[in-house]
C-alpha cells in the first residue's frame, strides 16, 4: 500500500532512491500513460495506442507487452530501450497538494511528494535527495522538473485527444498476435489513429493542429504502430529463451 509523504529536507534527509531498472522495483508493467511531449522518443521504441477513460475521453499509452505484468524490454540486466517513458521515470515521486497557510492567498499549492512504501525508496543505496546542508541534489531537481513537465503534459494530452476525437481520427482496434509457438494474444479496449482520415484532413485543419502543437504528435503516433512487430519479435525471442538485449533495439 502506498504511503505518500510531502517531501522535506528534515524528515527525508537520509532517503535515497534506487534508479536501476528491474521487475523488483516495479518496472514489470505492460503499459504506461504517455504524453505528446515525449512521443518523438516513445515512437522510436514502443507502440502508442489510446484507451478510453471513465468520462469517455481518451489518453495515450506506450505498450511494452501483451499481458499484464509483461515488459518485453525488461530482463535481469535492465531495461533495453533507448528511452524510458516519463511515467516510469517519475517513480516514486508524484505531485501532491498543500493548503496555503497565508489567509491573503488561499488555495492549494503543488508540492513534491514521495511514496515511502515504494521499493525504490532506500536508506542506504541509490541517489540522495538532499545535500548535507539541506539543499536539493541535482537528482531531486531533475525529478521535480519531470513532474512539472508531466503536470503540464496532462492538460496538453486532454486538448490533443479531444481534437483527435472531434475530427473522428481515433478508431477502435483489436490487436491479434500469433507467435511462433502457435499461441495467440488478443488485445481489446484499445484505439489508434485512423491514417486514412488523417490523410483526408484539410489544409486548414492541419494548420490548426500545427499551431496547437498536435501535428507532430499525431504523425508520431501513426509511425509508432510499426513497433507492434517489434513487440512480436521480442515475445518470440523470450519464448525461445532469448533476452531483450539480444535484439537490436
Amino acid at each position: 500500500m502506498a504511503d505518500f509523504a510531502l517531501l522535506n529536507n528534515v524528515d527525508h534527509q537520509d532517503v535515497r532512491i534506487i534508479t536501476e531498472r528491474s521487475a523488483r522495483y516495479g518496472d514489470a508493467v505492460m503499459q504506461v500513460p504517455t504524453f505528446p511531449f515525449e512521443f518523438r522518443n516513445v515512437q522510436a521504441f514502443y507502440p502508442i495506442l489510446f484507451q478510453q477513460d471513465a468520462n469517455g475521453g481518451f489518453y495515450p499509452v506506450a505498450l511494452f507487452g501483451f499481458q499484464e505484468g509483461e515488459n518485453l524490454f525488461l530482463d535481469d540486466d535492465g531495461w533495453h530501450a533507448g528511452y524510458v517513458p516519463a511515467m516510469v521515470r517519475r517513480e516514486p515521486f508524484l505531485i501532491g497538494y498543500q493548503d496555503s497557510k497565508d489567509p491573503s492567498n488561499p488555495g492549494r499549492t503543488r508540492v513534491l511528494s514521495l511514496d515511502m512504501a515504494h521499493p525504490r525508496v532506500s536508506a542506504d543505496a541509490g541517489e540522495a535527495l538532499f545535500q548535507p546542508l539541506g539543499g536539493r541534489t541535482p537528482f531531486l531537481e531533475d525529478a521535480a522538473d519531470l513532474l512539472e513537465t508531466i503536470y503540464a503534459g496532462i492538460e496538453h494530452n486532454k486538448a490533443f485527444t479531444r481534437a483527435l476525437a472531434e475530427h473522428d481520427l481515433i478508431e477502435n482496434v483489436t490487436l491479434e498476435v500469433e507467435l511462433k509457438d502457435g499461441s495467440r494474444y488478443q488485445l481489446i479496449g484499445y484505439h489508434c489513429v485512423n491514417e486514412e482520415k488523417v490523410q483526408a484532413l484539410s489544409g486548414g485543419t492541419l494548420g490548426e493542429f500545427n499551431r496547437e502543437g498536435f501535428l507532430a504528435p499525431l504523425f508520431m503516433a501513426l509511425a509508432s504502430m510499426a513497433n507492434i512487430q517489434r513487440l512480436v519479435e521480442l515475445k518470440n525471442a523470450s519464448l525461445e529463451g532469448g533476452q531483450a538485449s539480444d535484439l537490436d533495439l
